[in-house]
């Protein structure tokens, strides 16, 4: 199956794109700027192109699809950083809506299934964990964006799947650090982290979800699914398991709540996601949190630099 992903050099991404290969798919990876290959993704590989393009640009997208005609795309590209969405709105638009809709007016055109990856921030996290069919109420241009992108591809789309998942995590980062490989950096040189104790998520590592998504992809499974960790924790309790597995010492791990923390955009507190479906109709199943933390662990030692 001719596949391509979008956001390549990302955390997911990067990840995807080998998983795929891996299975015998012919893959495009696209993103911006020079590639960035995951380390098990050898360069020169025959079943691997790369192509530099702004899917906010109509024209960039329609080529760079048309011109792979490709069966399933998995669109992973977005833009992540919350604070950042609230500052730029113009910027978090053009990432998370004219993107998302120019990749499913592709898809049309080339027949393809798309996979179209959101979040749980869709909700805004007065009563999570939240099922696949709750309604979701965003708060912030973040979560607002990241919905209306969802909207633009069960519109635009001959065939889709939302896949949403929460504070991805992995190793080796990629671009800027995310939530564990932030913590296992800080921790390693003995600094303080403070972790909120009123904030439940869904630690989700980056190589099952690309796993998952790849399961999601290759079935053409339609519809709306919860694709992340198997456990919803708080983020003081991720940390204190984190320091379990590192063997870093949890004293580092400061308790901080929501309000103090003064952030631009707001958070959804009691938000995660159930992952039953998931759990029950996938063969890459939601890993559990002790071990999503030793895959991770185990990524550390193995790509440590």
């Amino acid at each position: 199956m001719r596949v391509l992903v979008t956001g390549a050099n990302g955390l997911v991404g990067s990840r995807l794109c080998a998983r795929l290969i891996q299975r015998a798919h012919p893959v495009l990876g696209v993103s911006r700027g020079a590639w960035k290959p995951h380390p098990t993704l050898r360069n020169g590989d025959a079943a691997f192109e790369y192509r530099d393009a702004d899917l906010a640009d109509r024209k960039a997208a329609q080529d760079a699809i048309a011109g792979w005609q490709p069966e399933l795309i998995i669109h992973t590209a977005s833009m992540t950083d919350v604070d950042a969405s609230e500052r730029n709105p113009d910027q978090a638009f053009a990432a998370n809506v004219t993107a998302a809709e120019n990749v499913a007016r592709a898809a049309r055109v080339a027949g393809a299934h798309l996979v179209h990856v959101s979040t749980d921030y869709v909700f805004d996290g007065e009563a999570g964990p939240y099922r696949e069919e709750d309604v979701p109420n965003p708060r912030g241009v973040y979560a607002l964006t990241k919905h209306m992108g969802e909207q633009a591809v069960r519109v635009l789309a001959p065939s889709w799947t939302v896949a949403r998942t929460a504070v991805v995590y992995g190793w080796p980062p990629a671009g800027r650090p995310n939530f564990g490989s932030w913590l296992v950096s800080s921790l390693e040189k003995k600094q303080p982290v403070n972790l909120f104790v009123d904030q439940l998520v869904s630690p989700s590592l980056a190589d099952s979800v690309a796993a998952m998504l790849a399961e999601l992809g290759e079935r053409r499974l339609p519809g709306t699914w919860n694709i992340c960790g198997g456990e919803v924790v708080d983020r003081l309790r991720f940390g204190h398991a984190l320091c379990a597995v590192f063997g870093f010492d949890p004293k580092l791990c400061i308790p901080s709540k929501l309000k103090d923390a003064r952030l631009a955009s707001p958070r959804p507190r009691h938000c995660g996601l159930r992952s039953d479906k998931a759990f029950q109709a996938l063969a890459e199943k939601p890993l559990p949190l002790s071990e999503s933390l030793a895959r991770f662990h185990a990524d550390y030692q193995r790509y440590r630099l």
